[in-house]
């Protein structure tokens, strides 16, 4: 079927110290801090987005710093994403896997993925990340702390534990417009937007498994990229004339966005790739000073009183 969706745009997640979670994303990771923010829906906790040099969207991960704030740390199970994949050029792991025993990350090898060789290790708040090396001609951060040929290029995709995956695969490939690619074991790929890193999203079968429980060291949601807002609206309508529930349209400032949840009880996003991320600052200071949207402007000097202070890297 013919869709709007460009493929991801990004992920998000739940975690625990602010600081922690630069010093890992920014230092570790390499990726570039493009936005410091504030939660929206709670403006007393930080919402930090990192990616490449602009925020360019299949490149973004997205934090919600909610430690000392008294949340629960969650569970990852069946109804979320249970792992977010970032792409690497060939023969980068040994560097990776390096890198990552130096932070403590302990860094665990996986068995090759559809032919592409990959890690695993988890954060510090414990969320659960892989590296693939794959086939990708998208730029890493320049300033990154990483040289350009080992950096991360962006996200490779994503893994859904789904606890009905025969329906998510059939939602996700005639009301959204995805495509199978290929099966192994009981792992589904699918693609949106094209066929390589950026574009992935892997189902796997959660029956059976503990449901996950939202909370520290979850992922939230993931969100696909659309252009504009009129492919939004053409999506919106076409999961409300199906009989889905989707939230009006909000503004997150930098994009435009509308949740659902798909059968398997993950949370979705879809998301405008404009106005992009130097709407509100230029693009070589991104990340540097702590941005509000408008209409929390007039609250600023409470609202920075109760967040962390937090040093922002380079």
């Amino acid at each position: 079927m013919n869709s709007p969706i460009r493929g991801l745009h990004h992920v998000t997640a739940t975690v625990d110290d602010a600081e922690a979670d630069l010093a890992f994303a920014a230092g570790v990771l390499g990726l570039r801090l493009v936005k410091k923010t504030v939660n929206f829906d709670d403006p007393f906790v930080y919402h930090f987005y990192y990616g490449d040099e602009t925020g360019t969207p299949g490149t973004i991960w997205t934090t919600f710093p909610y430690g000392g704030r008294g949340l629960r740390h969650g569970r990852a199970g069946a109804g979320q994403v249970t792992a977010t994949t970032f792409a690497v050029s060939a023969g980068s792991l040994d560097y990776w896997r390096e890198r990552l025993e130096a932070a403590g990350a302990a860094p665990g090898a996986l068995a090759p993925r559809f032919g592409e060789p990959g890690l695993v290790f988890r954060d510090p708040s414990g969320l659960i990340f892989e590296i693939l090396e794959a086939a990708d001609d998208r730029r890493g951060w320049p300033g990154s702390p990483i040289d350009a040929a080992r950096a991360i290029r962006g996200l490779h995709g994503v893994t859904l534990t789904s606890r009905a995956a025969a329906n998510t695969i059939e939602f996700m490939t005639t009301v959204l417009g995805f495509s199978v690619e290929a099966t192994e074991g009981d792992r589904t790929r699918l693609t949106v937007g094209g066929r390589g890193p950026g574009h992935i999203v892997d189902v796997i079968d959660g029956y059976g498994r503990q449901p996950g429980m939202g909370g520290i060291g979850t992922v939230h949601h993931v969100a696909f990229a659309v252009a504009t807002r009129a492919e939004q609206e053409l999506m919106r309508q076409r999961l409300i004339d199906l009989g889905h529930i989707v939230t009006p349209v909000q503004d997150r400032q930098y994009f435009q966005s509308i949740y659902f949840r798909e059968p398997g009880g993950v949370l979705f996003e879809i998301a405008t790739s404009e106005p992009g991320f130097a709407a509100d600052e230029p693009a070589e200071s991104l990340g540097r000073a702590l941005k509000l949207p408008p209409w929390q402007e007039p609250n600023r000097q409470t609202i920075e009183a109760a967040l962390p202070p937090v040093e922002p890297p380079l």
